[in-house]
């Protein structure tokens, strides 16, 4: 009984020593832990605190942003695409989905039409603006190149090309383009742009909220470290095409006579 008794308690007492070993593991890396869950919790508070929001509000205040950039001259300064992408975060939903999406795309219609407008007002007079010379007068000509020579199809793939996608619609109305040519070729522009926008922005959403419960400290740093790099690439990719672009010799369409020229 007592040889019983005495097995019994050594098992208890190294049950006990290997518990509190663990615990003192488990406090060491709490620190760590902590800190990368205040990380990652403060990121999904921020989202949370959007999607908290009146849906009203937050859905006009992006498409007023968006059709800002569209619009020549406050384009150049309107955070459109940054601030549809944080808006699109909060898309928890189809209904909320569809919303953005279609706000958005009338928006940005609107943006490209008033553009459009200015364009056809002014002719080339808008050319000599400081506006336009300060951003580029060859990138101005070749894109008015190309719309003549392409006509709709340039302004449907200008949508995707940060600061041309501001110029192309008053470029457009400049060359003579019809508007009912104009029109559907920015209007599926603009709803296939905004979709691919809100599900990149839903996603990266999404995504939040699940590093809260995988993610440490030193995996938050890291991803965070690969996001900047990311996007510090793209955006000196960008930077170096728009202005090759800029810089490239234009092609008048007495080069190509076989390409069709866009008359008003």
């Amino acid at each position: 009984m007592d040889e019983t008794l005495s097995k019994w308690v050594v098992e208890v007492a190294t049950r006990g020593h290997l518990g509190a070993s663990h615990d003192a593991a488990s406090e060491s890396l709490a620190p760590e832990r902590v800190e990368g869950n205040r990380a990652v919790a403060f990121l999904t508070d921020v989202l949370d605190w959007l999607q908290a929001l009146p849906q009203p509000a937050l859905v006009a205040a992006t498409g007023g942003l968006v059709l800002a950039e569209c619009t020549i001259g406050l384009g150049f300064i309107a955070p459109g695409e940054g601030g549809l992408l944080i808006a699109a975060t909060t898309v928890n939903s189809v209904p909320r989905f569809l919303i953005l999406w279609a706000v958005v795309t009338v928006c940005a219609g609107i943006g490209d039409s008033i553009g459009y407008l200015i364009g056809r007002k002014y002719g080339v007079k808008l050319r000599e603006t400081k506006l336009i010379q300060k951003y580029g007068v060859e990138g101005w000509d070749k894109a008015t190149d190309i719309l003549r020579r392409r006509g709709a199809w340039a302004v449907f793939f200008a949508r995707f090309m940060p600061v041309v996608r501001t110029l192309t619609p008053a470029a457009a109305g400049t060359a003579g383009m019809q508007y009912r040519k104009f029109l559907p070729a920015v209007v599926a522009g603009a709803a296939c742009w905004s979709a691919l926008h809100i599900s990149i922005g839903a996603a990266l959403g999404e995504a939040a909220h699940q590093l809260e419960k995988y993610l440490s400290g030193g995996a938050v740093v890291l991803l965070v470290v690969v996001v900047v790099v990311i996007v510090v690439v793209h955006l000196v990719k960008k930077r170096k095409k728009a202005k090759a672009a800029a810089n490239a010799p234009v092609v008048t369409s007495d080069d190509d006579p076989d390409l069709e020229r866009v008359t008003g």
